[in-house]
């Protein structure tokens, strides 16, 4: 095992210049091993974390539903973990890299899987719209954000191209919530609860070495998605991430940081400036976008001006929607709706 080096003066320290191997691990802490899944978008791969019990294997997310990603695990299982079995899944949250193979994984493997209440309600919500439930909610969420043509259909052709025809969905889970204790190898994580990327994402953090897996809560180099969602148009998911990530501001400067993307490092509360910087220049960007009526979409091309594919375009629009409903929320903007359903910004 590779001994990191401590944080330095540098704003972020990554203790390990490259990623784990395919189908290989690195160990980043004791009992603690880093492997990575590829996954089919722009960000092509996930940070998955196995921890180590005296009997077996606890894993921290699942990775993303696919049969390329049900054949690493079989394997790893076989080779760099063999001689002990997966004990139990936990995941962080709900969305598609982190929990789409829960089902599969707790059904092979005859594995509990535990996560928060509010994650596990909004992968069931996803999982079981209908196909004209989805075209008629994006439909309403590309409307009212002012963008045309039938996006809605578009949207669910995407989703079905990502989705496994049977994948099985995890059909039970022990909640966790803030604060839990989770004991692992005889030593407790800490469960810490970010919002606004996701409803109730559980991080977790382990005191006496000062690990945290921030699964997206907190990344390096990048900024965790924070977008209004189809079903909660009135949300304040911005806020709500701004405000979580002073929570974090409570663990330790020499906090291990282990993100989902990209690599380990050191500068938790760095990072945490960083981001929370980032916001406040998109909040300024987005207002100056409302000086003249603006619609969700025509603020979209100033905080996202490069080309983006139909998955990403998905995102950046949800994400300007955060950054106009915060303003909206904080009275700085107002928002109105025209006679066909979409919704006008304006600065104040």
């Amino acid at each position: 095992m590779p001994t990191p080096a401590r944080p330095n003066e540098t704003p972020l320290d990554f203790p390990w210049s490259d990623a784990p191997e395919s189908e290989t691990c690195i160990e980043v802490a004791p009992g603690v091993n880093w492997i990575r899944m590829p996954l089919p978008f722009a960000l092509d791969h996930i940070n998955l974390w196995v921890l180590e019990e005296t009997d077996g294997w606890v894993l921290v997310d699942s990775g993303f539903d696919s049969s390329i990603t049900q054949e690493i695990w079989a394997r790893l299982f076989k080779t760099v973990f063999a001689g002990k079995p997966p004990k139990r899944l936990i995941c962080t949250h709900h969305h598609p890299d982190h929990m789409g193979l829960a089902g599969w994984l707790t059904e092979t493997y005859d594995i509990p899987l535990s996560t928060t209440q509010k994650e596990w309600d909004a992968y069931h919500l996803w999982s079981r719209l209908e196909p004209e439930a989805v075209v008629e909610m994006m439909g309403h969420f590309y409307k009212r954000g002012g963008v045309s043509g039938d996006r809605g259909e578009i949207d669910l052709r995407r989703r079905k191209s990502m989705s496994s025809r049977d994948r099985a969905d995890p059909i039970a889970f022990a909640r966790i919530e803030e604060a839990d204790e989770i004991k692992i190898d005889g030593r407790p994580w800490t469960v810490n609860i970010g919002t606004g990327h996701a409803p109730e994402l559980a991080a977790l953090f382990r005191a006496d070495d000062k690990v945290l897996i921030s699964g997206d809560q907190v990344l390096p180099r990048i900024s965790p998605n924070v977008s209004v969602m189809p079903f909660a148009l009135d949300a304040d998911p911005l806020k709500d991430f701004l405000d979580s990530l002073d929570r974090f501001r409570t663990l330790p400067v020499d906090t291990l940081v282990l993100p989902s993307h990209k690599l380990p490092f050191y500068g938790l509360h760095d990072r945490i400036d960083a981001l929370k910087s980032h916001h406040m220049d998109r909040l300024d960007d987005a207002f100056t976008a409302c000086v003249d009526p603006t619609t969700a979409a025509d603020a979209t091309t100033v905080l996202f001006p490069r080309a983006l594919d139909d998955h990403q375009y998905f995102f950046a629009l949800g994400e300007t929607l955060a950054h106009l409903n915060y303003l909206w929320c904080d009275e700085q903007v107002s928002r109105e709706e025209t006679a066909s359903g979409t919704f006008v910004f304006q600065s104040r």
